[in-house]
């Protein structure tokens, strides 16, 4: 069996490393600082298949929410996965929107259906009615999210039961390329790893994993803004999309709140800290729907870059003219890690193309 690196201990990497060691390979983890401390820990970590075209995307999706569920009949229990489903209303504009991806997730045999007022106020008592009005509510019974920290660490711990090594706080700077071929892989502090193929999980950091040791993908990141609330007195129990905010359980009575709009008034380089306007704006956003947590101040901020490809869509597979190196990039990991991580393992030791990944080879940015 071949030595491999993984680089990147994240929710995808953790999940490659143990696919590929319970088939025998021999794998060592790089991580740049610890398990599930880059983009996975600060992730809204929705696992679905609602917005995601073309239909290959969709079915991807669909088999990565599917391996989600397997894990349990694997492990026994899966405490860092949350089904539940996701409801959602829209505000006036975007109505007609919704009912047609509502109509093209039925239509793709997607668990999408219409409920009524009465029906989420069931599912989810602490709503206020007055934030939803007279707009039509679509109810997603498969949709769930994870905690991308606990998953990445469950897998990672398996992996290690099998024999992979880790090594955190371990920046990888640099393929070791020796004629076409990847030989392992330089750190920043000069230190080498040598083996016989090499899987770069790093996500938004992918391309200064590698330098100009490797041709890049072209990346185009986006910025993601998460507001989390204290334990506050609501039975939130699954994901909520609405026209004012989307927010989850966060664990401890903890909520995760999202607002598209707030996106765009931070920066990676923001100084973030639970006292910006931003996070305060988001929070009264969430009172309205919840009126009777207030009220409340923001506990914790949370600055991402999601890691897109140019063309938005994942990049997995080999990269052209240069042999031993496997790339995984994609904004989806949360969703799509268990099932990855297992297509992966049989590209990369039975010489098995999935057809599934047919559509989001590397290759396609560089012909």
């Amino acid at each position: 069996m071949p030595e491999i690196i993984v680089v990147g201990a994240g929710v995808l990497g953790t999940s490659v490393a143990y696919r590929l060691a319970r088939a025998g390979a021999r794998v060592t983890v790089l991580e740049a600082t610890r398990v599930g401390g880059g983009t996975s820990g600060i992730s809204f970590a929705w696992t679905n298949s609602c917005n995601k075209e073309p239909r290959s995307y969709h079915d991807l999706n669909v088999a990565g929410m599917k391996a989600h569920a397997a894990l349990e009949e694997e492990f026994g229990a899966t405490p860092w996965w949350h089904g539940g489903g996701r409801v959602e209303w829209k505000a006036e504009a975007e109505r007609d929107a919704q009912r047609a991806k509502v109509s093209r997730l039925q239509g793709w045999s997607y668990a999408a259906e219409w409920i009524d007022r009465k029906q989420l106020l069931e599912l989810e008592p602490d709503i206020d009615p007055a934030a939803i009005g007279d707009a039509p509510i679509a109810w997603y019974p498969n949709d769930g999210w994870l905690d991308p920290v606990v998953y990445a660490h469950a897998m990672m711990r398996a992996a290690c039961r099998l024999g992979v090594k880790l090594k955190t706080q371990t920046r990888v700077n640099a393929l070791l390329v020796e004629g076409g071929k990847v030989k392992g892989v330089r750190c920043e502090t000069g230190e080498t790893f040598h083996a016989d193929l090499v899987v770069n999980c790093t996500g938004r950091w992918s391309n200064d994993t590698i330098g100009a040791s490797a041709p890049n993908v072209p990346l185009e990141p986006t910025v993601g803004f998460l507001v989390f609330t204290p334990p506050v007195p609501a039975s939130i129990q699954r994901v909520v999309s609405s026209p004012l905010c989307d927010f989850r359980p966060d664990g401890a009575g903890r909520l995760m709140v999202h607002w598209g709009a707030a996106d765009a008034q931070v920066t990676p380089e923001v100084s973030e800290h639970p006292g910006m306007a931003q996070a305060a704006l988001v929070i009264e956003r969430l009172t309205r729907i919840l009126p009777g947590i207030a009220p409340v101040k923001p506990e914790a901020t949370r600055v991402t870059q999601r890691p897109i490809p140019k063309d938005g869509l994942s990049a997995i597979g080999p990269v052209p003219g240069l042999d031993g190196y496997y790339l995984m990039v994609t904004h989806s990991g949360a969703t799509l890690s268990p099932a990855l991580g297992a297509m992966a393992a049989d590209e990369i030791l039975q010489g098995i193309e999935r057809e599934e990944l047919a559509d989001f080879r590397p290759a396609r940015f560089f012909t």
